[in-house]
């Protein structure tokens, strides 16, 4: 918005117009952001009854401020995301009856015995080895202890592996984390999958144990299946390698988890 005074006639003898009747033009500007204002030009008072000046009301400054203050955490959230409470003492989480723990040794290739406290993440894998059961790829990385510490080594391990008639290896405890999920191993868990042939895809009793275990885990650590991942959505590695292959298999297991946590 732009004011501009009209001037006086010139002076009759000099021609010039007097100096305090000189046109000016103030302009004022609006406010342009939350938290932001502009002072009024310098000179320029504003003109009410009985030349009092209006001064912005309070209500006014507190609404800009309440502006302000939740366009930052808008943008934050935008850009950063918003971190969600965690809660789970993972100490107290709890493994179905069916699951047998068998841990591995504790060692710098399979078990480092590095504590963590949340979990993010469940990540699932295939193991790659056709026909391989859960005892031999539990049995592979305690196996990995044997290795020279003084060395460079084989480093890989999982929480959980699966195997082809429906059994149910653990092989570390969820408190600490395994060597399956680089460079994500510090929040989420591992669990390796048997499958009979090159295909990766798990038969049907293997498939109903990996669905029922993932479930219950995402129950007692307050995950969804949205939270369920493959190991190729981690870094890039084709694995498991038939629910890469296909992403309809990969979509149904998703909901399979869904239902399972319904029944649960």
């Amino acid at each position: 918005m732009t004011e501009t005074r009209t001037p006086k006639s010139r002076n009759q003898r000099t021609g010039q117009p007097p100096l305090e009747s000189a046109p000016r033009e103030v302009t004022l500007h609006p406010v342009d952001g939350p938290g932001e204002s502009y002072p009024h030009p310098a000179g320029k008072a504003a003109r009410g009854s009985g030349g009092r000046r209006k001064g912005v009301p309070f209500i006014a400054l507190l609404l800009v401020l309440v502006l302000g203050i939740g366009a930052g955490l808008g943008g934050g959230y935008y850009l950063w995301g918003w971190e969600r409470p965690y809660t789970i003492d993972l100490k107290s989480v709890e493994v179905p009856e069916w699951v047998k723990q068998e841990f591995i040794r504790k060692n710098i290739f399979s078990r480092p015995d590095v504590s963590r406290k949340r979990i993010n993440n469940i990540v699932i894998h295939y193991v790659a080895n056709p026909g391989s059961t859960a005892k031999n790829n539990r049995d592979y990385f305690d196996s990995l202890a044997d290795q020279d510490p003084q060395k460079s080594g084989t480093s890989t391990s999982s929480h959980f592996v699966v195997g082809l008639e429906g059994e149910v290896i653990q092989c570390i405890p969820v408190t600490e984390i395994a060597y399956g999920n680089a460079p994500r191993n510090d929040d989420t868990i591992s669990i390796e999958v048997c499958h009979p042939d090159e295909t990766g895809r798990f038969n049907d009793a293997t498939y109903e144990s990996v669905v029922n275990l993932t479930a219950w885990l995402c129950r007692e650590l307050k995950l969804g299946s949205k939270d369920v991942v493959r190991h190729y959505d981690i870094n890039g590695k084709l694995c498991p390698k038939y629910y890469v292959d296909n992403e309809d298999a990969w979509v149904q297991f998703r909901k399979d988890v869904d239902a399972a946590m319904k029944e649960l």
